[in-house]
Protein backbone atom coordinates (compact mmCIF):
# COMPACT_ATOMS: atom_id res chain seq x y z
CA UNK A 1 0.00 0.00 0.00
CA UNK A 2 1.17 3.36 -0.52
CA UNK A 3 1.38 6.17 2.24
CA UNK A 4 0.86 9.08 0.07
CA UNK A 5 3.10 11.76 2.39
CA UNK A 6 6.44 12.88 1.79
CA UNK A 7 6.61 14.02 5.32
CA UNK A 8 9.05 11.47 6.86
CA UNK A 9 8.00 11.77 10.51
CA UNK A 10 4.51 10.87 9.35
CA UNK A 11 5.67 7.94 7.85
CA UNK A 12 7.56 6.41 10.85
CA UNK A 13 4.61 7.69 13.14
CA UNK A 14 1.96 5.60 10.93
CA UNK A 15 4.48 2.92 9.99
CA UNK A 16 4.51 2.10 13.54
CA UNK A 17 1.54 2.48 14.41
CA UNK A 18 -0.16 -0.42 11.64
CA UNK A 19 3.20 -2.57 12.56
CA UNK A 20 2.33 -6.63 12.83
CA UNK A 21 -0.30 -6.51 10.16
CA UNK A 22 0.23 -8.04 6.87
CA UNK A 23 0.69 -5.32 4.78
CA UNK A 24 3.60 -3.92 2.97
CA UNK A 25 4.04 0.28 3.80
CA UNK A 26 5.62 2.17 1.11
CA UNK A 27 6.12 6.24 0.82
CA UNK A 28 6.02 8.53 -2.01
CA UNK A 29 9.24 8.28 -1.52
CA UNK A 30 10.19 4.78 -1.76
CA UNK A 31 8.36 4.87 -4.72
CA UNK A 32 10.19 7.80 -5.74
CA UNK A 33 7.27 9.64 -7.27
CA UNK A 34 7.98 12.82 -8.27
CA UNK A 35 5.74 15.94 -7.64
CA UNK A 36 2.66 15.40 -9.82
CA UNK A 37 0.89 17.92 -11.63
CA UNK A 38 -1.93 19.13 -10.09
CA UNK A 39 -0.71 17.99 -6.47
CA UNK A 40 -0.93 21.14 -5.00
CA UNK A 41 -4.61 21.17 -6.03
CA UNK A 42 -5.75 18.50 -4.28
CA UNK A 43 -6.32 19.32 -0.87
CA UNK A 44 -9.04 22.34 -1.86
CA UNK A 45 -11.69 21.24 0.20
CA UNK A 46 -13.19 22.45 3.44
CA UNK A 47 -13.11 19.47 5.31
CA UNK A 48 -10.36 16.84 6.75
CA UNK A 49 -12.29 14.07 5.85
CA UNK A 50 -12.88 15.39 2.00
CA UNK A 51 -8.87 16.68 1.22
CA UNK A 52 -7.87 13.14 2.60
CA UNK A 53 -10.40 11.34 0.22
CA UNK A 54 -9.28 13.70 -2.44
CA UNK A 55 -5.29 12.82 -2.01
CA UNK A 56 -6.03 8.90 -1.72
CA UNK A 57 -7.77 8.94 -4.98
CA UNK A 58 -5.70 11.61 -6.70
CA UNK A 59 -2.43 8.94 -5.93
CA UNK A 60 -4.59 5.91 -6.54
CA UNK A 61 -5.46 7.14 -10.36
CA UNK A 62 -1.78 8.05 -10.78
CA UNK A 63 0.32 5.07 -9.42
CA UNK A 64 -2.37 2.32 -9.37
CA UNK A 65 -1.68 1.45 -5.63
CA UNK A 66 -4.24 0.91 -2.75
CA UNK A 67 -3.88 4.32 -1.08
CA UNK A 68 -3.96 5.31 2.74
CA UNK A 69 -3.83 9.64 2.78
CA UNK A 70 -4.33 11.56 5.82
CA UNK A 71 -5.30 15.59 6.53
CA UNK A 72 -4.49 16.47 9.81
CA UNK A 73 -4.65 20.31 11.35
CA UNK A 74 -4.76 22.22 14.28
CA UNK A 75 -8.16 24.02 15.28
CA UNK A 76 -8.23 26.98 17.69
CA UNK A 77 -11.28 28.59 19.57
CA UNK A 78 -9.82 32.02 19.61
CA UNK A 79 -9.86 31.79 15.87
CA UNK A 80 -12.94 30.03 15.14
CA UNK A 81 -11.42 26.96 14.23
CA UNK A 82 -8.62 27.81 12.41
CA UNK A 83 -6.21 27.23 11.23
CA UNK A 84 -7.97 24.08 10.56
CA UNK A 85 -7.56 22.72 6.92
CA UNK A 86 -5.14 25.55 6.18
CA UNK A 87 -2.92 24.48 9.11
CA UNK A 88 0.17 23.39 6.53
CA UNK A 89 -0.17 26.84 5.05
CA UNK A 90 -1.20 29.38 7.65
CA UNK A 91 1.78 31.35 7.63
CA UNK A 92 1.64 31.91 4.27
CA UNK A 93 -2.24 32.74 4.12
CA UNK A 94 -1.00 35.50 6.11
CA UNK A 95 1.46 36.77 4.15
CA UNK A 96 4.90 35.70 6.34
CA UNK A 97 7.11 32.97 4.94
CA UNK A 98 10.49 31.40 5.77
CA UNK A 99 13.08 28.54 5.20
CA UNK A 100 11.40 26.68 7.68
CA UNK A 101 7.33 26.26 7.17
CA UNK A 102 6.56 24.89 10.74
CA UNK A 103 8.75 27.83 12.60
CA UNK A 104 7.15 30.10 10.38
CA UNK A 105 3.76 28.67 11.40
CA UNK A 106 4.66 28.35 15.01
CA UNK A 107 5.48 32.21 14.94
CA UNK A 108 2.79 33.32 13.29
CA UNK A 109 0.09 31.27 15.52
CA UNK A 110 2.17 32.93 18.75
CA UNK A 111 1.76 36.35 17.29
CA UNK A 112 -1.93 35.80 16.58
CA UNK A 113 -2.75 34.70 20.21
CA UNK A 114 -0.26 37.14 21.76
CA UNK A 115 -2.89 38.87 23.51
CA UNK A 116 -5.56 36.04 24.51
CA UNK A 117 -5.62 35.02 28.29
CA UNK A 118 -4.78 31.27 29.29
CA UNK A 119 -8.96 30.69 29.22
CA UNK A 120 -9.03 31.60 25.81
CA UNK A 121 -6.30 28.86 24.43
CA UNK A 122 -8.23 25.93 23.98
CA UNK A 123 -7.41 24.14 21.27
CA UNK A 124 -7.88 20.46 19.32
CA UNK A 125 -5.83 18.42 16.59
CA UNK A 126 -7.69 16.73 14.39
CA UNK A 127 -6.84 13.85 11.77
CA UNK A 128 -8.84 12.03 9.32
CA UNK A 129 -7.40 8.93 7.17
CA UNK A 130 -8.69 7.70 3.89
CA UNK A 131 -7.95 4.52 2.43
CA UNK A 132 -8.70 3.77 -1.12
CA UNK A 133 -8.48 0.25 -2.72
CA UNK A 134 -9.88 -1.29 -5.36
CA UNK A 135 -12.50 -3.06 -3.04
CA UNK A 136 -13.19 -0.22 -0.59
CA UNK A 137 -13.21 3.13 0.48
CA UNK A 138 -12.99 3.79 4.17
CA UNK A 139 -12.42 7.31 5.91
CA UNK A 140 -11.79 7.39 9.77
CA UNK A 141 -11.51 10.32 12.11
CA UNK A 142 -9.31 11.26 15.19
CA UNK A 143 -8.93 13.94 17.84
CA UNK A 144 -6.97 15.18 20.88
CA UNK A 145 -8.00 18.19 22.92
CA UNK A 146 -5.58 20.52 24.65
CA UNK A 147 -4.28 23.82 24.64
CA UNK A 148 -1.98 26.46 23.15
CA UNK A 149 1.05 27.78 24.86
CA UNK A 150 2.64 31.15 24.77
CA UNK A 151 6.14 30.02 24.12
CA UNK A 152 7.21 26.69 22.47
CA UNK A 153 7.90 23.73 24.51
CA UNK A 154 10.25 20.78 24.06
CA UNK A 155 12.16 19.62 20.59
CA UNK A 156 9.91 17.12 19.74
CA UNK A 157 7.59 15.75 17.06
CA UNK A 158 6.75 18.40 14.19
CA UNK A 159 4.33 20.80 13.23
CA UNK A 160 2.57 23.09 15.57
CA UNK A 161 3.73 20.11 18.83
CA UNK A 162 5.92 22.49 20.82
CA UNK A 163 2.76 24.76 21.65
CA UNK A 164 0.40 22.02 21.74
CA UNK A 165 -0.10 21.16 25.48
CA UNK A 166 -2.01 18.07 26.87
CA UNK A 167 -3.36 19.60 30.21
CA UNK A 168 -3.47 15.74 31.48
CA UNK A 169 -0.13 15.61 31.12
CA UNK A 170 1.04 18.67 31.85
CA UNK A 171 3.53 18.56 28.77
CA UNK A 172 3.63 19.49 24.95
CA UNK A 173 3.49 16.87 22.20
CA UNK A 174 7.08 18.60 21.40
CA UNK A 175 7.90 17.64 25.25
CA UNK A 176 6.76 14.12 25.41
CA UNK A 177 8.31 10.93 24.21
CA UNK A 178 7.54 9.70 20.86
CA UNK A 179 6.03 6.50 22.01
CA UNK A 180 4.12 8.72 24.34
CA UNK A 181 2.85 10.95 21.68
CA UNK A 182 2.24 7.69 19.06
CA UNK A 183 -0.66 6.40 21.81
CA UNK A 184 -2.51 9.35 22.37
CA UNK A 185 -1.99 11.78 19.12
CA UNK A 186 -4.84 12.33 16.89
CA UNK A 187 -3.34 10.59 13.87
CA UNK A 188 -3.03 7.74 16.54
CA UNK A 189 -6.59 7.56 17.35
CA UNK A 190 -7.69 7.70 13.55
CA UNK A 191 -4.39 4.99 12.50
CA UNK A 192 -5.82 2.72 15.52
CA UNK A 193 -9.87 2.33 14.32
CA UNK A 194 -8.45 2.41 10.46
CA UNK A 195 -6.34 -0.82 11.93
CA UNK A 196 -9.10 -2.43 13.82
CA UNK A 197 -10.98 -2.09 10.62
CA UNK A 198 -8.17 -4.03 9.17
CA UNK A 199 -7.84 -6.31 11.53
CA UNK A 200 -11.90 -7.86 11.26
CA UNK A 201 -12.09 -6.74 7.42
CA UNK A 202 -9.21 -8.32 5.24
CA UNK A 203 -9.50 -6.43 1.92
CA UNK A 204 -6.93 -6.97 0.02
CA UNK A 205 -7.69 -10.54 -0.51
CA UNK A 206 -7.32 -11.06 -4.49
Amino acid sequence: MLLATRNQHKVQEISDLLSGLDIDLSSLADLGVADLPGEDDVEIYGTFEQNALAKARFYRIHTGWDVIADDSGLCVDALSGGPGVRSRRFAADHGRTGPDQDEANNDCLLDLLADAGEGDRGAHYRCAVALVSSERTLIVNGRVDGQITSARQGRGGFGYDPLFLLPARGRTFGELPAEVKAACSHRAEAIRSLRRWLDTRPMFEV
